[in-house]
């Protein structure tokens, strides 16, 4: 007796990841992952398509690489096992840290709600 390999949809592989399906979508593009379509073009993915995700997602989320630096640890990786590159990773943990990146963020929100303030007004005198 042959043993049928799970296949999840779209719906169901975001569900499992915990993300929108349109980041589904957008990884399989930028990483060039080929699914399994119905012949009405739905796709389907296979256990190792959700392993492979699942380890984008922890590039992305959890190790804090970049598209392009996940890319090129995913493809340097055979078994895809998770290697720090300190010149691949973003700088987010520092950047919170930084008084001048508050400061500016600040800022910007601010020039924002002036922003909409003023296209408010603009939007009443149309």
């Amino acid at each position: 007796m042959r043993m049928q390999k799970r296949q999840f949809r779209i719906g169901q592989l975001a569900k499992q990841l915990g993300v929108e399906r349109f980041v589904v979508r957008f990884w399989e593009k930028e990483f060039g992952i080929k699914t399994t379509r119905s012949e009405g073009g739905q796709r389907f993915y296979s256990e190792d398509d959700l392993n492979t995700f699942t380890e984008i997602k922890k590039l992305l989320y959890q190790e804090g690489f970049t598209i392009a630096g996940a890319k090129k640890q995913l493809s340097e990786s055979d078994d895809h096992a998770t290697r720090i590159i300190a010149s691949q990773r973003t700088t987010l943990e520092e950047n919170h840290q930084s008084p001048n990146i508050m400061e500016e963020h600040k800022d910007l929100i601010e020039q924002m709600t002036s922003l909409k303030k003023r296209l408010s007004k603009l939007r009443e005198l149309l």
